[in-house]
């Protein structure tokens, strides 16, 4: 597995993570999975620079608040049925690269209830922002 902090750009950053988010949600090409919700598993990981993110009095307004993920992530499935596993993932991260503080993020959606011989089909993208 790609390990992000070993990325030059990334060296001087936290990671933050939202792991095994689950949640039900209408998503899918085939007509049956436009019935219903289904079963999809969300992770985020956000490298935000240390400089950003050291609480020097520790509160939350110093740091990238957890609440963040879960939210952007609530919001856009807020919006309705979504086709791609793709499409969710890059909407979860071009919001995610929005937040002043993130410098990269990398987000993942697995359906794991699509094939009875699998734990799980997903989708993973990782994006550092533009400088």
């Amino acid at each position: 597995m790609f390990d992000a902090l070993s990325h030059p750009r990334l060296a001087d950053c936290r990671r933050l993570f939202l792991r095994n988010y689950e949640v039900h949600i209408n998503i899918g090409v085939h007509d049956f999975e436009k019935r219903g919700e289904q079963r999809v598993v969300i992770n985020v990981e956000l490298f935000v620079p240390l400089s950003l993110s050291t609480p020097v009095h520790d509160k939350l307004n110093e740091v990238v608040d957890y609440d963040f993920m879960r939210s952007t992530i609530a919001q856009r499935v807020a919006q309705g049925h979504i086709h791609l596993q793709e499409t969710l993932c890059d909407d979860v991260v071009t919001t995610m690269l929005e937040h002043p503080h993130v410098r990269a993020a990398r987000v993942s959606t697995e359906k794991p209830d699509v094939y009875p011989d699998c734990d799980a089909v997903g989708v993973e993208v990782f994006r550092i922002k533009e400088i």
